[in-house]
């Protein structure tokens, strides 16, 4: 492959680098923000793309930089006879290899790149497989685990004013990025379901007290939202809102201060109201402000 596609090739997989190196040394901000399997759908969908094209022969052939015929009978020009000899012999030989090459070479080249971009992408997947197994929810022991699901399962009982369970999806059957939701609970049910992410984040500030910002935030928020739906809320705005409220005290019984539980919690509310079209289900109304319908204590200026 040359020209364009070759380009375009090697920038696709410079950026699959970069971007993947990131995700990996950068801030746990940017992990919670950017899923990685879309990325690497992408990449794959991209490979296969350059792939058919090669095969097909889409690539424009280089342009012949030698004077056309319409420059020699412009300007008259006469090529020296050793050197129309030579182009002869050069063009006699390009023939002769053209015919005895088997096609099948011709497109062992292209071949040969997708498997270096399938190598590429596993290569990646596998480097992000080891740290997530090792910093991440699946590298904490079961013991742990469990300690720590018993801990989110009393929060939640507290808001749902009921008891009920939370479980962490490790096999990633009910939530993710596959299905587009952090956690998922049957309204007026007894059990919650989390991403491990969320998981994670709920168990670095409950045991270790650790804070990474708008995550920490989002998994507070996250987890007082399913709880209201074990409550018995099932429209998304209502409880949202109800969680965003909630998660104050949540934030608080996790070790954050008061003052940080509800700086989260509201920043929370403004990114609800700049989150994307698919998520218009769960934007809160004017309702959901101090002194609103949907205040649970409109006796105090504190909101969320």
């Amino acid at each position: 492959m040359s020209g364009p596609g070759a380009h375009a090739w090697l920038w696709v997989r410079a950026g699959l680098v970069v971007l993947v190196l990131a995700w990996i040394l950068g801030p746990s901000e940017l992990r919670g923000a950017v899923p990685i399997l879309p990325v690497f759908l992408v990449a794959l969908g991209l490979e296969v793309h350059f792939l058919i094209g090669a095969l097909r022969g889409d690539e424009r052939a280089a342009p012949d930089r030698r004077p056309q015929e319409i420059d020699r009978a412009r300007y008259g020009f006469e090529p020296d006879v050793d050197d129309e000899d030579d182009a002869d012999g050069e063009r006699a030989l390009e023939d002769e290899e053209d015919a005895y090459e088997p096609e099948a070479r011709s497109r062992l080249v292209p071949v040969r790149r997708f498997a270096l971009g399938l190598g590429l992408i596993a290569a990646l997947g596998a480097a992000i497989w080891v740290v997530d197994s090792r910093t991440g929810w699946s590298s904490l022991s079961g013991e742990t685990k469990l300690e720590a699901v018993k801990r989110f399962s009393g929060e939640a009982s507290l808001i749902a004013e009921k008891p009920v369970e939370v479980r962490c999806d490790e096999a990633r059957d009910y939530v993710g990025a596959v299905q587009h939701a952090d956690g998922v609970a049957q309204v007026g049910g007894e059990l919650a379901i989390l991403t491990p992410e969320i998981c994670n984040d709920l168990y670095r500030l409950a045991f270790h007290n650790d804070v990474t910002g708008s995550r920490t935030g989002r998994a507070i928020a996250v987890l007082a939202h399913e709880a209201w739906h074990l409550h018995g809320a099932a429209d998304e705005g209502v409880t949202e809102c109800y969680g965003l409220q909630s998660g104050v005290d949540l934030g608080r019984r996790l070790g954050l201060s008061a003052s940080t539980a509800a700086r989260l919690m509201r920043l929370q509310l403004t990114e609800n109201a700049l989150r994307g079209a698919g998520t218009l289900e769960y934007r809160v109304t004017g309702e959901c402000g101090n002194g609103g319908r949907l205040d649970l204590d409109p006796e105090s200026d504190r909101f969320p």
